[in-house]
């Protein structure tokens, strides 16, 4: 694993809603086999930046490149094929789908049948759908959860729906993972869970993990590089370490609620 190879680059990001610009000529980047932060107050523009990267929101300005590839103007399920996927503020589970059902839908990009091959339950229909099954039993297993695969999804505890949701988005095995806030609701101990199983996506998986969060324990202790957002523009970027130090970030957060 090269981890001073890029494999995502945002060059000058301008967006603007109506009259306010939302984000002015940030540059954000992640090396391979990375975790790389994004903090700031409320508004900076975080999620802003999440949306521009997965296509859900146009730019103005700039351009993004994943694995060397510009994909300023691809839309969203292209980028999810080039392998990239990410998570919500809000928790996004299929409530009444058993847990096992919600991880497989993550994998079905990778593990594909044809239409006639649902119809008609082909056999390469039954083969993808065991491969896509076994995939995601592995993922549960991962997360911890492999003993509540037959449960329905929303009997689950929020801390281990937050568990799930991660577990399906790395279940079609992508290149990259955008986690928007994804401690969002939890509690210390269930926290501490998820920063361990996001260092073993990065370090077992091998996925490069982008992570916008507000616990900034959390943060500090995964993160290999943390950048800094303040009213839509970069005002750091650096290790915990350096964060931590800076003047500018320290001014950022003053009085803030986060």
């Amino acid at each position: 694993m090269n981890n001073n190879a890029c494999l995502l680059k945002c060059t000058d990001i301008y967006v603007r809603f109506g009259g306010v610009m939302a984000l002015s000529g940030v540059n954000f980047q992640a090396a391979k086999g990375s975790i790389s932060a994004l903090i700031g107050p409320n508004g900076a523009g975080k999620t802003t930046l999440l949306n521009v990267i997965t296509g859900m929101i146009p730019h103005s300005d700039g351009s993004i490149e994943f694995n060397s590839r510009d994909l300023s103007k691809v839309a969203t399920h292209i980028r999810s094929q080039e392998g990239m996927v990410r998570t919500f503020q809000n928790l996004e589970v299929f409530s009444h789908m058993s847990v096992l059902e919600n991880v497989m839908t993550g994998a079905h990009n990778r593990y594909k049948y044809s239409v006639l091959d649902s119809i008609f339950k082909t056999p390469r229909y039954f083969a993808r759908e065991r491969e896509c099954r076994q995939a995601a039993l592995e993922k549960l297993k991962f997360v911890g959860l492999e003993n509540e695969w037959n449960l329905p999804a929303l009997d689950l505890p929020y801390g281990k729906q937050r568990l799930l949701e991660l577990a399906r988005a790395i279940c079609g095995q992508p290149e990259l993972i955008l986690l928007d806030e994804p401690a969002a609701g939890l509690n210390p101990r269930e926290t501490r869970t998820l920063g361990e199983v996001i260092s073993a996506v990065r370090q077992d998986l091998g996925i490069t993990v982008v992570l916008v969060e507000h616990d900034m324990e959390l943060v500090m202790s995964i993160s290999d590089e943390i950048t800094v957002l303040n009213f839509g523009q970069v005002i750091a970027t650096g290790t915990p370490g350096d964060i931590q130090n800076n003047p500018e970030v320290i001014k950022a957060y003053l009085g803030s609620e986060d």
